[in-house]
């Protein structure tokens, strides 16, 4: 285990890290403070831990941090792993995404698949067909198999109350278990790395960014994401007041009729519990704009496995959960 150091305050980005996405726009004073931050956060993991995996959905803040990283690092590559817990009920538009950016990039990725503990008769499919809760097993114990003593995920603050509690360095148990109590002071820009043999440290650089912060920074940055989200036709059902698209996970039910509509998704998850919403926004500042006007947070719109009891979040992170 390295002990922790002290570190400056940023007072500029990175070298350039671009690709053939195009060139940068300008940030914005508040951009550039939050790219700064989190750029120190990385710096300050790759520092302070010997094995570091990111794990990386595919989605718009998984991507945002390995966007952050290579600027952290460049002209080097990133020295963190991608681990991807793969529900089997993924978009395929999204696991395109994730495999034509890492043969882009060179990143090196592990994909840790739900399949593969049911098919050892150490999982079992849930009756509602979805996967989502199932994750927690396979992060887990691919975490300890791997001896990772931090891993880095893009949650954020503003998606929901559980996440808010959350420091940015958390110290997980040996179990992966978090114990909110257990929460460290970080005062200034100083974070506490340290940890017991098995513990580890889950690191979220993109806390202090919100939804719109991060629509504004992949303008501003011109990260690619993947197409669904952004307004597209698709084949639909309602459940519950959410449009789901069927899949291998299943389909409609009895008296649930499948329609076109015109709908992107604002966040990535299990198909079976990640919703799309009414949308026309097929451009980023189409999306910023449509943010803006919303009244509801991404995950409280469009994610059914947070609908399920008040502390769904709080009772999963508990158990090892990002």
């Amino acid at each position: 285990m390295r002990t922790p150091h002290m570190t400056t305050t940023l007072t500029d980005t990175t070298p350039d890290a671009r690709t053939d996405r195009g060139t940068d726009s300008p940030l914005s004073p508040h951009l550039r403070d939050l790219e700064n931050e989190a750029i120190q956060i990385l710096r300050e993991v790759a520092g302070q831990f010997d094995k570091v995996a990111l794990l990386f959905s595919g989605g718009k803040d998984s991507v945002v941090v390995h966007e952050l990283a290579r600027r952290a690092f460049a002209p080097a590559p990133v020295p963190f792993e991608l681990l991807h817990v793969d529900t089997g009920h993924n978009f395929p538009e999204v696991l395109e995404f994730r495999d034509r950016l890492v043969e882009r990039t060179g990143a090196r990725l592990r994909v840790a698949k739900v399949q593969d503990w049911i098919d050892r008769g150490e999982l079992s499919e849930r009756p509602d067909g979805t996967r989502n809760p199932l994750q927690t097993v396979p992060l887990v114990e691919t975490i300890a198999e791997q001896g990772y003593d931090a891993v880095l995920g893009g949650a954020r603050r503003d998606e929901e109350r559980a996440r808010a509690k959350e420091r940015i360095f958390s110290v997980r148990d040996s179990f992966g278990g978090w114990d909110p109590r257990r929460q460290r002071p970080e005062l200034w820009n100083l974070y506490n790395g340290g940890h017991l043999p098995g513990e580890n440290i889950r690191v979220f650089p993109i806390s202090n960014f919100t939804e719109a912060d991060i629509w504004e920074y992949i303008g501003a940055r011109n990260i690619e994401l993947p197409p669904i989200y952004f307004a597209h036709d698709r084949e639909v059902f309602n459940r519950d007041g959410m449009w789901l698209t069927a899949g291998e996970w299943g389909g409609p039910r009895k008296g649930e009729t499948p329609e076109t509509r015109r709908v992107r998704f604002r966040t990535v998850g299990d198909m079976s519990c990640t919703g799309a919403v009414d949308s026309d926004a097929d451009t980023v500042d189409a999306v910023i704009a449509e943010i803006a006007a919303s009244t509801l947070t991404e995950r409280g719109a469009t994610r059914a496995d947070d609908r399920l009891s008040e502390s769904a979040m709080e009772d999963r992170k508990k158990e090892g959960y990002f």
